[in-house]
This record gives structure tokens, sequence and C-alpha cells, in this order.
């Protein structure tokens, strides 16, 4: 990013491959120094795993590459400190690990999300998140599910709250929600 632009925030929703990430990569490819922040944990899935070496393939090999699965907030200070541009890639599995690590402590759950968006309202340098939209489908049968998809529709709707920009992926094409996509960005 030109060192004369200010820190923004950018987030990219989006269904199951939406091109969400494609248009996040393409975002911060504008950058010199860029950190990709992966919230996968890795697991023994070869799925996740072969999605996860996809996704690195994809990056430019001079991009720093951090996984942090639950501290976005402190990752985001402490990393934008040394990047133009940090994205992170993506808050639905953000969303999991917290389920996961915070189970019904629901205090706990919201000091994560309260601590990302005051980070991104602080932070160093333009962050780009990536998420998927999970409230356009059916219902899950299960509380857990339930639980998850209203979890990530929070945390989509306060980091929307806090972003400067706001795209909406849809068969690979972007939709402004809030916000402009540069031309540089989609000609």
């Amino acid at each position: 990013m030109p060192e004369h632009q200010s820190a923004t925030v950018t987030l990219v929703l989006g269904g199951v491959r939406s091109g969400k990430s494609r248009l996040a990569q393409r975002i911060a490819e504008r950058a010199e120094r860029v950190t990709f922040v992966a919230t996968a944990e890795r697991h023994d899935d070869a799925e996740m795993h072969a999605k996860i070496e996809r996704h690195r393939a994809d990056r430019p090999p001079s991009w720093a590459t951090i996984e942090e699965p639950l501290y976005l907030a402190r990752t985001i200070q402490e990393a934008g400190k040394d990047s133009d541009v940090l994205l992170i890639d993506c808050l639905t599995l953000f969303a999991s690990n917290l389920l996961e690590s915070c189970g019904e402590n629901a205090e706990q759950l919201q000091s994560h999300i309260d601590q990302l968006c005051l980070a991104l309202s602080n932070a160093p340098c333009s962050v780009i998140l990536v998420s998927n939209e999970v409230g356009s489908g059916v219902v899950p049968a299960y509380q857990l599910g339930r639980r998850f998809r209203d979890l990530v529709g929070e945390i989509n709707q306060r980091v929307a709250s806090a972003a400067d920009s706001v795209f909406l992926m849809v068969a690979g094409l972007p939709f402004p929600l809030k916000g402009s996509i540069p031309a540089e960005v989609w000609s």
C-alpha cells in the first residue's frame, strides 16, 4: 500500500468456494509487506490439509505466514508493526476455534470478539479479513451447529461495523456492501 494511505479494514464475505480468498489476496497484493494470518489448526484431515496446501501455493512466496487460531487481537498489534497488510483467513475457523476453546463461556467468547474489534480499530497496518456468510443456509439441526452459525454471524456483524469496506462474493463476483473495490484489483 502506498505510504500516504492510512490503515484500513476490509471484510470479504461469501459462501464456500465463492472466491473470497482470491479477492482478499488480490487486494493484499497491492502492498509490499504482507503477512498472512492463518486461523486453521493443523489436523490429520486430508481434505483440510489439501485446502491449506492449495491456499499456501496460491500466495506469493515473499509473504510472511503466521498460524494463529485464537489470539487475533494480539497478532494484529504485534505482526502489524512489521507489515503493510495483514490478511486474516478466516474468521469462520476462528469462530470454530473459539467454540472449542471457550466452550459455554459466553463471557470469554465476547472478550475475544471485543479484543478483535478493538485491535482492528487501532491496527498499525491495513487488515483484510475473510469469513463465510453462514446465515443464508438451512438452520442447523443441532445446538452446536446453531451456536456456531450465531457466533460467526455475530463476528461478521461486529467486524463489518468496524470495517471501512465490506464485499460479498457470489460465484466469483464481488458485490460491494460498504466502500468500493479498488479498480486495479478487479479490472
